[in-house]
Formats: C-alpha cells, sequence, structure tokens
C-alpha cells in the first residue's frame, strides 16, 4: 500500500489522539481516586442500648442490632432529607416540646412526629395530613376541625395536643410506652390481635407487618441521629437552622369573608398568612361558636 502524504497526516493525527485520549483518561482516574479518597464512611459504632421513653433498649442480639442498624444506615445517608429535619426540628421542636410538657407526655415523642412527616405539612397517599399523619375520622375524634375552609390537622399545637391525646389512650391500654408508639402506625386494634395471637406483648418479639416492624427502629434510629448530629456527619455549626418567625397572635371570634383583605388590614398579605396558619383551606374562615388565633408577622 502506497503511503500519501495525507494518509501520513491522518496517521499523526490518529496518534496525537490517542496520547491526548489517554492522557486525560489518566487524569480523570487520578481526578476520580482523589474523588473517593476524600468521601470517607461515617458510621459511629451502634450503641449497646438506646433509651426511649425512659425505658432501656438492649440491642443485645442480631437481630436487634441488624433493625437498628438498617435505619441507621438509610437516614445517616439520606442527606437530602435528614439535613431538613435538622433544620426544621429547630424552628418546631420547641413548641411540640412545651406541648408535651404541658400533657406530661414523653418528650421522646417528638421523634414519632418526624417519621411521620418529616416536620413538614404533608399529605400521604391515603389521605392523612400534617405534621402527626392524623387521618379524618381519627382527626375528629381527637377534636381536630375539619371543613373544607380549616383542616386542624395542619395546625402544629392542635394536632400535637390531638396526638397526646392518641398517646395516652393507647398508653392506658398497653401500658408501653414501645407498644403505644407502634399502635401509632397500626392502630391499637391491630396491635392488640398480634399480642393476642402470638401471646407476647413484648414488640421486639412481635412477627409484624414490614412498615409497623421498622416503625419503632426507624423513630429509634432518628432519636440517636437527631441527639448526636456531628458523630454521623452533619455538624450543626455549618448548617443554617430555621428559625420560628416573629409573630404576633390574632384572636378572631367574628367570620372573615375575605381572608385577603382582612390580612392587608392587618398590615400583612396572604403569602404570609397561609404560610403561617397552614391549616386555614380557602380565602374565608368561617367562625361559629367558637374562635380561631391566626398568627400573623409581628413587623
Amino acid at each position: 500500500m502506497r503511503i500519501t502524504p495525507a494518509l501520513f497526516a491522518i496517521g499523526i493525527a490518529f496518534v496525537l489522539a490517542s496520547c491526548g485520549s489517554a492522557s486525560t483518561d489518566e487524569k480523570t482516574v487520578e481526578n476520580q481516586s482523589e474523588v473517593t479518597s476524600t468521601q470517607g464512611m461515617v458510621m459511629p459504632p451502634l450503641p449497646d442500648s438506646v433509651v426511649f421513653c425512659g425505658t432501656v433498649i438492649p440491642i443485645d442480639d442480631f437481630d436487634m442490632r441488624e433493625r437498628l442498624d438498617r435505619e441507621l444506615v438509610i437516614n445517616t445517608y439520606y442527606h437530602s432529607s435528614t439535613i431538613q429535619i435538622l433544620k426544621r426540628a429547630n424552628r418546631y421542636f420547641p413548641e411540640i416540646e412545651k406541648i408535651l410538657r404541658e400533657e406530661k407526655m414523653p418528650d421522646d415523642l417528638k421523634y414519632i412526629a418526624v417519621i411521620e412527616s418529616g416536620l413538614a405539612q404533608v399529605t400521604s397517599p391515603s389521605g392523612a395530613k400534617g405534621f402527626w399523619q392524623f387521618m379524618p375520622a381519627a382527626a375528629e375524634q381527637y377534636g381536630l376541625v375539619i371543613n373544607q375552609d380549616v383542616d386542624e390537622r395542619f395546625h402544629v399545637a392542635k394536632s400535637t395536643h390531638a396526638a397526646c391525646a392518641f398517646f395516652r389512650n393507647s398508653q392506658r391500654k398497653f401500658n408501653d410506652w414501645i407498644l403505644s408508639s407502634a399502635a401509632y402506625n397500626c392502630g391499637p386494634k391491630g396491635l392488640q390481635d398480634q399480642i393476642d395471637f402470638q401471646k407476647t406483648d413484648d414488640f421486639f418479639d412481635l412477627y409484624l407487618n414490614r412498615e409497623t416492624s421498622r416503625y419503632v427502629f426507624r423513630i429509634l434510629a432518628l432519636k440517636i441521629i437527631m441527639s448526636d448530629p456531628e458523630a454521623y456527619g452533619y455538624p450543626i455549626d455549618k448548617l443554617e437552622m430555621y428559625k420560628e418567625p416573629d409573630t404576633k397572635a390574632v384572636e378572631v371570634t367574628e367570620t372573615i369573608a375575605d381572608l385577603s383583605a382582612w390580612v392587608r388590614e392587618n398590615g400583612s398579605n396572604l403569602r404570609a398568612l397561609k404560610r403561617l396558619n397552614t391549616w386555614l383551606l380557602t380565602n374565608r374562615l368561617p367562625v361559629s361558636g367558637n374562635s380561631y388565633t391566626i398568627k400573623l408577622p409581628r413587623e
């Protein structure tokens, strides 16, 4: 084959391109190696025991340790969720903790709101709403107002009081905070049926559905991480923690036909009103035989 000047030029270009590609590949490998070497795993050892609602729970066999380890790993490395939870907790935990104290409930119950909703006003596919994820029937049973204009499942204080009422009833039935917490997920009757069938009232010995089996361990994992976030790779001093806005309370004893106009008269706007009062669903607030307290920005 006769090598023409054109073919010779093409060959030289190919060799140069190959060398450049090799050099680029080597740099890529070096960069990837540097990235890998700096992405250290943060996983402190599992505790030998966990305290929940004043009860010491030993993590002393392979099943207990693996169930807790799973939830710790998932929540430690679910960064987008766990970071937001830590930020929101700084805003909402003080109010929830205050209500738990008033209701003489264990402080650790606040972690149930964390795993139920991530401390966000969410709606589940089944229709449960708010921090405590009440279904409509249960919400009304515990005194929360639900209608086309108002849904108090989105009211942090009132829904927390309602959750306390549930826990009080559940604790009377089970006399065990672990079982009472599990009952929040599967219902007191469903849990009692399994206790009767399996002849044990130790939650950790019960064979339950997958969601309820994980439920208590998710609570324990979030408590462990949130009690010492830096040990799990979340430096609080580097996070911009959300703060409770400075608000004032306005008592409403008469129907408000137009919330947009009302809030402007009170020196604010509809967005701020809805942001601070997520339980208000529409542009009006009917008041009949009761009253409501609305939060507005102080300035």
